[in-house]
């Protein structure tokens, strides 16, 4: 790495009273939030067997009774009295760390609680037709079982459909199939005036289809979802690969991981020219681990089944189990033992980041990846976010903020060097997660779109059709706040936001934005969005996506401005 990449020399910050109660929030964590995890785990589990014992036929008859409970609420509304409508489900009760201040605001709440079933697994169309709080662990408890899974599984078992489908979603498998928004099929959804519509890429909803992905719920109320599965097999052979350099090096090693030429999609045809590597079949998941800046770990993973696994059983590795160690340690030993393989128990590796939050859990608790830690308790892991969050006070909000590195950045594959090379000057958070995405070119300019004429470039991983992404992870406290150093996380969004307008990247929009509405804006494309909002009434009813997104409480002026009732002056 050269001088002018080295990390910012900032200046010592003296500790306050924050510091001290969120170094030892570890207390809170073992005594509280475990146990209330555990329980809320084992009640959401119980539920969810619950439906599953229903037959089909039933809930979908619920179903159905659920959408007219809900469209008879939101006829109930009065715009001008009540406000925007929005779910209501609690700010705390979301994963992520999106503001929420919208719901402090005068607002008019729709309860969806009740739509958390799977309708059906349809073996014949090979979909699933999810309600969207149906979450990840419960959907890959289904199929899994049967050789089926969602083509785009993302790691955490409480990401739920509606988050994935209205904010984002990726996995390992992305770099086949897309954002989890590619791998949907069909959206019902509930609009304004109460009409329930099923939308699909070629109905005459066409446009709101591929509207509805990043909108964040502000089209209309989404309460169904049909979503392409794809057939798997019992094990993930998974091969680490362990890879020194400058931050460059690394790159490339990822990207040659899995990227082919322009314009390939198969290699499986060996020609005379090709050698084994060359002719070999794309993986079917893709992660990179980044360390340091001089050190990573390439994964690849296949499918294999039950046989082969058994045939190399002395590889066999139950990661599920709740001593193991976890996954992104288990990865770093390939920096010690050089390349390995392992095979991994389907299930157990589409999870494989659930236990230690990738490396969140680090931070929230020091010593649970140690080894009398995670035999003695390691089975109450995780704790619950929402749990984390309705603990917290505004001032462990706002230290979060400020000290804090909870982003993805969207890049294209041709830019994901000089993105880390920036992250590391800027905000030396370490271990970065690093995921390619296609980003598709559809019929319609959608939010988020790949770079104009990016086809003509002909660069590696590109297709005719798509643009390939990656989805850079940053997620731990800054190097600087290790040693105690001053930090600004609000003017380090900031920075990240410019870097990525100019770079044609996104800011996935879990995460706490500095956007203005302007720059918002320069980021996202909302031309097919505007257009939606107007043709479907979701001016003046839903909240914008800006609206929902914007930092900060909400002012009683904003809620006028945005149900387009400001009185004459």
């Amino acid at each position: 790495m050269s001088n002018h990449d080295a990390p910012m020399v900032r200046p010592k910050r003296k500790k306050v009273w924050v510091d001290y109660l969120v170094q030892f929030r570890w207390i809170w964590v073992i005594f509280l939030v475990l146990p209330m995890s555990l329980s809320l785990h084992m009640l959401m589990y119980l539920d969810q067997v619950r439906s599953e014992r229903k037959s089909y036929k039933k809930r979908e008859k619920e179903h159905e009774v659920n959408v007219m409970k809900a469209i008879k609420r939101l006829k109930e509304r009065i715009p001008s009295k009540d406000g925007l409508v929005c779910t209501a489900r609690k700010p705390w009760v979301s994963v992520g760390m999106r503001n929420v201040d919208y719901k402090r605001a005068r607002r008019f709440e729709v309860d969806l609680s009740a739509f958390r079933n799977i309708l059906k697994i349809d073996h014949e169309r090979m979909i699933a037709i999810c309600e969207p709080l149906v979450k990840m662990g419960q959907i890959t408890r289904a199929t899994v079982p049967m050789n089926l899974a969602l083509a785009v599984v993302p790691e955490l078992d409480d990401l739920t459909i509606g988050g994935l489908i209205n904010g984002s979603g990726l996995e390992g498998s992305s770099h086949l199939y897309g954002l989890f928004s590619d791998i949907v099929v069909a959206y019902e959804i509930i609009l304004a005036d109460g009409r329930v519509v099923r939308a699909t890429k070629d109905n005459e909803y066409s446009d709101l289809f591929y509207a509805i992905p990043w909108s964040q719920g502000t089209l209309g109320l989404l309460t169904c979802a049909e979503i392409k599965l794809i057939p798997i097999k019992e094990y993930m052979k998974v091969t680490y690969k362990p890879v020194r350099g400058t931050i460059s090096e690394l790159t490339k090693e990822y990207t040659d991981s899995f990227a082919l030429k322009f314009g390939d999609t198969d290699t499986h045809i060996k020609t005379d020219t090709d050698t084994d590597t060359e002719s070999e079949k794309v993986p079917d998941f893709v992660e990179t681990l980044i360390y340091n800046p001089n050190e990573a770990v390439c994964m690849t993973g296949k499918y294999a089944s039950k046989e082969e696994a058994k045939m190399n059983r002395d590889k066999i590795n139950n990661i599920g189990w709740w001593f193991k160690p976890w996954f992104y340690q288990h990865a770093e030993t390939a920096l010690k033992k050089g390349e390995f393989v392992d095979y991994i128990p389907t299930r157990d590796y589409y999870h494989r980041h659930t236990r230690s939050y990738f490396w969140e859990s680090k931070l929230i608790l020091p010593f649970a990846d140690q080894l009398w830690f995670r035999y003695l308790l390691g089975w109450t892991m995780p704790p619950k976010i929402p749990l984390l969050k309705i603990a917290q006070t505004e001032a462990m909000q706002n230290y979060y903020h400020d000290m804090h590195v909870l982003q993805d950045l969207l890049v294209p594959l041709y830019k994901v060097s000089d993105a880390l090379e920036w992250a590391h000057r800027e905000m030396e958070v370490y271990p970065i997660w690093i995921c390619p995405h296609k980003l598709y070119k559809h019929p319609y300019k959608t939010m988020v779109s790949p770079e104009p004429g990016f086809e003509q470039h002909c660069r590696q991983g590109d297709t005719i059709d798509a643009q390939m992404y990656t989805d850079i992870g940053l997620y731990y406290a800054p190097g600087s706040v290790l040693r105690g150093e001053v930090f600004d996380g609000s003017d380090a969004v900031r920075r990240m936001e410019t870097w990525l307008i100019e770079n044609h990247g996104f800011e996935t929009q879990y995460a706490v934005s500095e956007l203005s509405e302007k720059d918002f804006w320069r980021m996202f494309d909302g031309e097919l969005y505007e257009k939606c909002r107007r043709k479907y009434g979701a001016v003046g009813n839903f909240m914008s996506v800006y609206y929902k997104s914007k930092k900060g409480r909400k002012t009683e002026k904003e809620v006028q401005e945005a149900l387009e009732i400001i009185p004459n002056a």
